[in-house]
């Protein structure tokens, strides 16, 4: 079966997920934390969050849809623990850097996620 991406959407959930566990690069921020709400084994619980301070609407979208695919490729790729749910908070580096580069820190970084 084909597993899903959902985006978290109520305000407790960001605060849940804030106060749990994370694992930073030069990329990025990963927040991590088992919800009880979410128990659907086929299912991604994730969001991603750009800062105003990163730049106008356009450069934040670009930022966003990068990180979309390669969580999307890693869904796909790596064995991800569907049992947490992610915070993925760019920093200003993804829009510079080299999209290998980015991704397989990404991947590293959410393999260790166990």
């Amino acid at each position: 079966m084909k597993k899903k991406i959902l985006t978290l959407s109520k305000n407790d959930d960001f605060k849940n997920i804030l106060s749990g566990k994370k694992i930073s690069n030069q990329y990025l921020t990963i927040f991590f934390k088992k919800l009880p709400s979410f128990t659907d084994n086929n299912t991604l619980n994730m969001s991603i969050i750009t800062k105003k301070k990163l730049g106008n609407a356009v450069f934040r979208n670009k930022i966003k849809r990068r990180l979309r695919n390669i969580i999307k490729s890693a869904l796909d790729t790596a064995n991800l623990n569907l049992k947490y749910s992610y915070l993925f908070m760019a920093k200003k580096d993804v829009f510079d850097g080299n999209y290998i580069l980015i991704k397989k820190n990404i991947l590293n970084d959410l393999k260790k996620i166990k």
